[in-house]
């Protein structure tokens, strides 16, 4: 197979010149994505209230479950294709993205077919209060068809910007978002079908957005991607997988704190004067604004990946550290930025999603300052945890993506409200973020000493 790296720009463009162009696409795909939930959010809150939103936050870690497959075998095929393209091996890199691609497919009409068997038992082991159940399964039946296309337009957007495409990408997912933003209008406002409308949009834009990955996906640039790389091998698998086990353990964690704070947001507000719908609605909303930050921090790690992954397979070890440490700087300006925002205008933001009582904004604006309060540091842990895995480090990246949510939030959610009730919940944030980037800081700090000046 004739060779199509050579003069490959990954190697010869200027750092800040390719962090650019991959990192913006990236960071508008990843703010899209973000817009999925907020529209429907957006919608729901001013038609159906803090129920509506409350039983979308209850429906949310099959969402975080979707987005840990498609970054599995996204990233995971993602950072294999373009290591094996820096080695100048086309075909196997050809048959990493095969079998990423057969591989989201085939995860996503399972993970579908078990929510539609066991949904009720599921939305109620995520800690649905009863109230708002009905909702939630009202939601989460129909959103749960759609969860192929999220899978497969998620990872096989990574596959598409490893293959020096991140603008196609970028399309693929605002097509489906402005899709679901005219239809959420016309399905809850023109026809009145509130979470049914607003699930069904949802759905619709993102079969159009997967069909068009399919598309782009079957027109690759560097490499000729034929049937035969479809097909399932144990090897490629196993190494996408590996590559990909960081940014997956970051998102099956997330998974599962989400579902032990939805359980201690109702058991200990029932205890308080906010009741058992007010903090789960409020925890949601923030959450997913939380989001649009982090869609920054990830697109700048998104982008950060092929620039990484290419020149380490290139042994161009220089090049690696210095687009490391640029987007380290990236990150740091974009979350002081949301740090200020969170600090200075929390009412605000939370009154975009519809009007709620006073306990309810009191919750919401208490649990922004106060849960979101490092925010300003919030950059480091993700950008760090992929770079490591882009670079072939999957056991570096996988234990940086775990240490905020599992070795220090998901204790810190369990314990401190047992002392101090429902406030506990809020004070976990900061606690397991000041940690997580003490943890990262030294871990980092290591790595770059012994792996980017010796023989990495």
């Amino acid at each position: 197979m004739e060779s199509k790296t050579t003069n490959n720009p990954l190697e010869t463009e200027r750092i800040n010149k390719l962090l650019r162009s991959f990192a913006v696409p990236s960071i508008i795909s990843m703010l899209v994505s973000a817009l999925y939930n907020i529209v429907d959010q957006f919608f729901i809150g001013q038609t159906v209230g803090e129920l509506g939103n409350a039983a979308t936050n209850i429906a949310f870690p099959l969402s975080t479950s979707c987005t840990a497959i498609a970054l599995l075998f996204g990233i995971g095929g993602a950072s294999a294709f373009n290591i094996a393209l820096g080695q100048r091996n086309e075909k196997r890199a050809a048959q990493y993205m095969g079998n990423a691609i057969m591989m989201l497919v085939l995860l996503g009409i399972c993970l579908c077919v078990v929510t539609q068997l066991f949904l009720e038992p599921m939305l109620r082991f995520f800690g649905s209060p009863e109230n708002v159940l009905t909702y939630a399964k009202t939601y989460t039946r129909i959103t749960a068809f759609g969860f192929p296309f999220l899978i497969l337009s998620i990872g096989g957007g990574h596959l598409i910007r490893a293959d020096g495409r991140p603008r196609v990408t970028m399309f693929c997912n605002l097509t489906g978002a402005v899709l679901n933003t005219i239809l959420d209008a016309l399905f809850v406002f023109g026809f009145e079908w509130e979470m049914r409308g607003a699930a069904l949009a949802t759905v619709i834009g993102q079969f159009v957005s997967a069909c068009m990955a399919v598309w782009f996906l079957s027109h690759c640039k560097t490499i000729k991607l034929k049937k035969s790389y479809l097909h399932l091998s144990g090897q490629c698998v196993k190494r996408v997988m590996s590559l990909g086990i960081a940014p997956f353990s970051n998102q099956v964690s997330m998974t599962l704190v989400q579902i032990v704070m939805n359980k201690s947001l109702k058991y200990y507000g029932s205890m308080s004067v906010y009741g058992e719908a007010i903090p789960i609605a409020c925890s949601g909303i923030i959450s997913k604004v939380n989001m649009l930050f982090m869609s920054f921090v990830i697109g700048i790690s998104q982008g950060l990946q092929p620039i990484a992954s290419f020149n380490f397979g290139a042994k161009h070890y220089a090049r690696v550290k210095e687009a490391y440490l640029k987007a380290i700087s990236c990150g740091a300006a974009i979350a002081i930025t949301a740090f200020l925002l969170f600090q200075i205008f929390p009412r605000q933001i939370i009154a975009i999603f519809g009007d709620g009582s006073d306990a309810y904004y009191e919750f919401a604006e208490n649990y922004f300052r106060i849960f979101l309060f490092f925010t300003f540091v919030n950059f480091l842990q993700p950008i760090s945890s992929n770079f490591f895995t882009a670079i072939g480090k999957p056991k570096v990246g996988s234990f940086l993506a775990l240490t905020r949510q599992i070795l220090f939030l998901l204790p810190a959610v369990v314990i401190f409200p047992m002392f101090v009730g429902i406030d506990g919940i809020m004070y976990a944030g900061p606690v397991a973020d000041f940690f997580a980037v003490l943890v990262v800081t030294i871990m980092v700090v290591r790595e770059l000493k012994r792996e980017l000046y010796h023989d990495f």
